[in-house]
């Protein structure tokens, strides 16, 4: 048996989102399952939609998650160049080798022809077809002008690895394009090329591609050369289940993700197991075990739901399996500017208090810019409480000033905080969430904040004093 050899061949047109990575990451993992090799190929053809920078992203998103490359643009190997712009002359090779063949003939209409020729069609009522349009006499080739496939209409049935038996009728295959007058292929030629020329054993690609499908068969008999195995992979769905994700759905660039403080490992998982299982209950997988239990008959046919929920959760687990020293260099270019006035002990300490509640490491200033900082005064946050909206201000005043007293006592150990705490809801005969919520927005003004007692023997004695007492003054 050959070797096994995927790709992963992106165009350079935009940045890549959830859909393309997963396409990547399933090529990569049957390749590392089988002890093959995984290609990065990019597919730069389209000069008029490429945009500046985009092969670059592509490039850092795929490092991000964790996914690396045996051969690609900046790893050479025998098989090369792996940009399709530097591989036009072969592809003009392949292109008079179908002119030869009777295969393949120059496009002989203009745009304008072209159209009329549509909209006879359609006032027909019937589909367009360029084969029923191909000249009598076919010209020679310049090298230079439109070249079109010369298709041979037929029925075909072909086994996916994902979706099964598939079968389509000789209506679906026409004559199209496969080279333009700016020298530069098209995707439905170059590719199956490029695929036979890098030995690639298993192409990996998005369902949008299905309905193409045919026309690629055509072109593998055409060439005479042996099809790789077809593994299609259904769409992403939005939240809804009800169609492929988009932006609107919250779809984002990779990196994103990244920047937002998102593990390489939720990643990872989260799109490994976005439309596949290995038929246990197991939720979070390593690397190495997605490897050894990845298998393609076990991805699903119908389309995955992104679910954001089950990301937060992923990353959540990632975050609080991570120790809280490692967790800190991590997450080094996340905190508030303001935290660069405290020791590493100190943030140490925050970073526990705030670590079990983290979903991704952005998060930080807002969950913790309090400890670093004495944040505005804002009585709002008292009038909208739902406990202590219903009290009187006066009444508000009288449990802080009996707090502050009680709160003097105490050395600010937790376990004797929790003590005052107690006793102070004895004391003042108040329920939790009126008193601990009254003593939480005084000492902080954030919206949240964790465990009451641990915040404040973090903050300390003299600065949670001096905070109740502006705060005593403003109200």
């Amino acid at each position: 048996m050959k070797p096994v050899r995927t790709r992963f061949a992106p165009s350079p047109t935009g940045f890549l989102h959830v859909g393309g990575v997963r396409t990547a990451l399933f090529a990569w993992l049957i390749a590392r399952q089988a002890s093959g090799q995984f290609i990065l190929r990019i597919e730069d053809t389209d000069k008029v939609r490429e945009v500046d920078g985009s092969e670059k992203h592509i490039m850092e998103s795929l490092k991000y998650i964790g996914i690396e490359w045996d051969e690609g643009p900046d790893i050479n190997g025998k098989y090369g160049p792996y940009k399709q712009s530097e591989r036009l002359s072969t592809y003009k090779d392949w292109a008079q080798k179908l002119v030869d063949a009777g295969r393949a003939y120059p496009d002989p209409y203009s745009p304008e022809e072209l159209d009329e020729l549509r909209n006879q069609a359609k006032a027909a009522k019937k589909p367009f077809l360029f084969r029923e349009h191909r000249p009598k006499t076919m010209a020679a080739w310049d090298g230079k002008t439109t070249l079109r496939f010369k298709s041979d209409p037929k029925s075909y049935e072909w086994t996916d690895e994902v979706m099964g038996k598939l079968s389509t009728g000789p209506e679906v295959v026409d004559d199209y394009i496969i080279m333009k007058s700016d020298g530069y292929p098209t995707y439905n030629f170059a590719h199956i090329i490029d695929d036979e020329l890098m030995q690639i054993t298993h192409v990996i690609r998005s369902q949008e591609f299905i309905s193409s499908t045919p026309k690629f068969l055509n072109m593998y008999e055409a060439l005479e050369i042996e099809r790789p195995k077809l593994v299609t992979l259904p769409f992403v769905l939005g939240p809804d289940g009800k169609k492929k994700l988009s932006k609107r759905d919250g779809a984002k660039d990779i990196l994103e993700y990244k920047d937002e403080g998102y593990l390489p490992e939720t990643l990872l998982n989260f799109l490994a197991t976005l439309g596949w299982n290995d038929g246990t209950t197991q939720e979070v997988f390593s690397k190495e075990e997605l490897i050894s239990k990845f298998d393609i008959k076990r991805v699903n046919k119908s389309g995955a739901k992104f679910d954001e929920q089950r990301l937060l959760w992923l990353n959540g687990h990632y975050i609080r399996e991570t120790g809280t020293s490692e967790l800190l260099e991590k997450t080094k270019d996340f905190w508030p500017k303001e935290a660069e006035n405290f020791d590493e002990e100190y943030k140490l300490k925050v970073l526990g208090l705030i670590k079990e509640r983290l979903k991704f490491y952005s998060e930080i200033p807002d969950l913790t810019k309090f400890f670093f900082i004495e944040l505005p005064v804002d009585l709002s946050l008292i009038a909208t409480n739902k406990f202590l909206g219903k009290l009187e201000m006066t009444e508000i005043k009288s449990l802080v000033k009996t707090s502050l007293e009680k709160l003097k006592d105490s050395d600010f150990s937790v376990s004797d905080l929790t003590d005052k705490l107690n006793l102070l809801l004895h004391e003042t005969d108040k329920k939790p969430g009126e008193l601990f919520s009254l003593i939480r927005i005084v000492t902080t003004w954030a919206q949240s904040s964790p465990a009451l007692a641990e915040s404040l023997s973090v903050l300390g004695k003299a600065e949670v004093i001096k905070r109740f007492e502006v705060a005593l003054k403003a109200i």
